[in-house]
């Protein structure tokens, strides 16, 4: 099957009839039905699929006992109303390289793996790339068993968990293809390049606990509004974030009770922070904190910060990253990656982008051409050739 065909077999699954989004949360119906398809599209190649106790899959070509394995392939969850290509792509690509390769007579002296990571994104259970930090043994299950989504479905409920089987022990390399989520390789004027490797990063929680009380007898003065407080801390992320030339959004907000006519007794954010270098990462959380602190002094209310999960630099490896990019153009990317968790973990990984005209990502606006889509694959092909000959 073509690339573009398995791309038309992909684009209506969990996609919103009202803004052309996608909405592929973990073990929800779409994300089910997208793993189905992959292990359909596994099965056709003859490729045997092995499912971890976390919900990871990985469809092998060749036998991965005899080790040494090159691993490529992405993720097929999203953000909540997010686009198409973001995971999904790499995950189409890498079974089209294996198709190319097998035109091309391609004999694999090491087992190659395509692999599928799940809740890459954290859309569902706020832990970015859980999938591929439970199976290296970043995160340890029994410290994320008990997390909850929004409707209160414990993780644990889910899938069986436990302690990381082996398999990654397997892999020797890891490739993973990926839509760029910026304009790049648009200024460049090249349809895919590589990742030289990934900026520091992380996600804190805000918790803002003021006065609940009436929005009509409540004179401003005597109110202790949480809100206040929040609305500050947002805006101080961005004047921070700009002053500095790092990243900084506040795109998560729960507010209780909730209600339109009543001072909220609590709000809750999310702080998405990225920087650099790991130094100017610690410093914009600090000022951003700083601040809200003397705001919330001023309003009194009170501000407890957790860090949720924060992710130091990644630098890609060089002797692979060069093997991988022939002459394609080298750039870094802010954006977090399952090739990040595991080049942490000491698995020497890469990254392939392919190019994004509109510069959009995590949007119905996200997009890709086909015409360079199929360059993604012949490179991702060329490079897995290379790797497991």
């Amino acid at each position: 099957m073509t690339f573009e065909a398995m791309w038309r077999d992909l684009a209506p699954i969990g996609r919103s009839a009202s803004s052309g989004g996608y909405f592929r949360q973990p073990w929800a119906s779409a994300e089910l039905e997208l793993r189905a398809w992959f292990r359909e599209q596994a099965a056709a190649r003859g490729l045997a699929v092995h499912e971890d106790p976390f919900g990871n899959l990985v469809a092998w070509w060749g036998d991965p006992a005899s080790g040494g394995a090159v691993l490529t392939g992405s993720h097929l969850d999203s953000v909540l109303d997010g686009g198409a290509y973001d995971g999904p792509l790499g995950v189409v690509s890498a079974l089209a390289a294996i198709d190319l390769m097998r035109e091309r007579g391609v004999e694999p002296a090491r087992p190659l793996g395509v692999g599928v990571f799940v809740e890459e994104e954290g859309s569902r259970f706020g832990r970015a790339c859980l999938g591929s930090r439970l199976a290296t043994g970043a995160a340890a299950w029994e410290d994320v068993a008990g997390l909850t989504d929004r409707d209160g479905v414990r993780l644990g409920d889910l899938v069986t968990g436990g302690p990381p089987t082996p398999w990654l022990q397997q892999v020797g390399q890891f490739v993973e293809l990926h839509v760029e989520q910026g304009r790049g390789l648009v200024d460049r004027s090249a349809p895919v390049g590589v990742a030289s490797g990934i900026w520091p990063h992380g996600r804190w929680r805000f918790d803002v606990t003021g006065r609940a009380d009436h929005a009509g007898t409540t004179r401003m003065e005597d109110r202790a509004d949480p809100m206040l407080t929040y609305a500050m801390t947002a805006l101080a992320a961005n004047k921070q974030a700009r002053l500095a030339g790092q990243r900084a959004t506040f795109g998560r907000i729960e507010a209780h009770p909730n209600g339109t006519n009543a001072v909220p007794s609590r709000v809750t954010a999310w702080l998405d922070a990225r920087a650099d270098s790991d130094a100017a990462l610690a410093d914009l959380v600090a000022a951003v904190e700083k601040q809200a602190a003397e705001r919330a002094e001023r309003d009194g209310t009170r501000l407890d910060v957790t860090a949720e999960s924060v992710t130091g630099e990644v630098s890609f490896d060089p002797p692979l990253t060069a093997a991988v990019a022939a002459d394609l153009p080298v750039l870094p990317t802010q954006a977090g990656h399952d090739a990040g968790v595991l080049q942490a973990a000491g698995i020497p990984s890469a990254m392939l982008f392919v190019r994004n005209p509109t510069g959009v990502s995590h949007s119905p606006e996200e997009f890709a051409e086909t015409a360079d889509c199929e360059v993604g694959v012949e490179a991702l092909a060329t490079a897995l050739t290379r790797l497991v000959s």
